[in-house]
């Protein structure tokens, strides 16, 4: 498991996360949504080691990582994606994703079939020598994630991965993700604000505000959550499924 226990992080007087605790395993898919400023990203920094944390425990299968650097969190098994891709443009899709395996400390031999079996699995073959920055937004979030994967996370964390796309965009994604948990036997936690994909999607959903956590359960459940529906849902949340 990933076990977050009473996260904790202040800016300068500010609180951005209070004592969040939430935790999800391989094969599950947790949703983590709420308001802009609400925490999300924050959580996601300090979990995989671009932000330290000011309290509180980071456990990736039993081993507190709570303040060690992004390298060494990404070697205990957790990977992330951002709200803004960030490929490297110049290079091909398939050099982008050997970057993947090569950071987890893959020969070159390995890191070009781990590139290889992972753009055939999601359906990205035919893009293997093109150059990242050519490619279309849709597809740069589906290389972003393919390279996510290569590191062999067996916790992958994605910031906003249907920001920009359209609906048939984010229908693709969403085939996409639901089958990493199911075939690869890793664990996702998904901040995005498209209540379309997560209700969807989500085996879990946890929901923040003002850093702290005012719910967790099923799509149903949050869906009619009193809380959730005056924080950040609305009253129309019952059609986002």
């Amino acid at each position: 498991m990933l076990v977050v226990e009473g996260l904790t992080k202040d800016f300068a007087g500010l609180r951005a996360l209070d004592g969040v605790g939430l935790r999800f395993g391989p094969g599950e898919i947790l949703g983590l949504i709420g308001p802009n400023g609400s925490g999300k990203t924050t959580l996601v920094n300090v979990v995989t080691g671009l932000l330290s944390p000011t309290a509180g425990r980071i456990l990736v299968d039993d081993v507190d990582v709570a303040g060690r650097p992004a390298h060494v969190i990404a070697r205990a098994g957790v990977a992330r994606t951002f709200q803004s891709v960030k490929l490297f443009r110049s290079l091909t899709v398939t050099e982008n994703v050997e970057v993947g395996a090569l950071s987890a400390g893959r020969s070159r031999g390995e890191a070009s079939r781990t590139a290889a079996d992972l753009l055939e699995w999601l359906g990205l073959a035919g893009l293997r020598g093109s150059l990242a920055g050519a490619l279309p937004y849709g597809l740069e979030r589906m290389v972003e994630i393919a390279r996510a994967l290569a590191t062999g996370c067996r916790y992958l964390l994605l910031d906003e991965p249907a920001a920009g796309l359209n609906e048939d965009e984010t229908d693709a994604l969403l085939e996409r993700l639901v089958e990493i948990p199911r075939t690869a036997d890793r664990g996702l936690l998904v901040i995005d604000h498209d209540m379309r994909l997560i209700m969807r999607l989500c085996h879990r959903i946890h929901v923040l505000a003002h850093g702290q956590t005012i719910a967790e359960g099923t799509a149903d459940q949050i869906q009619g959550d009193a809380a959730v529906i005056e924080a950040y849902l609305g009253t129309s949340a019952g059609s986002a499924a």
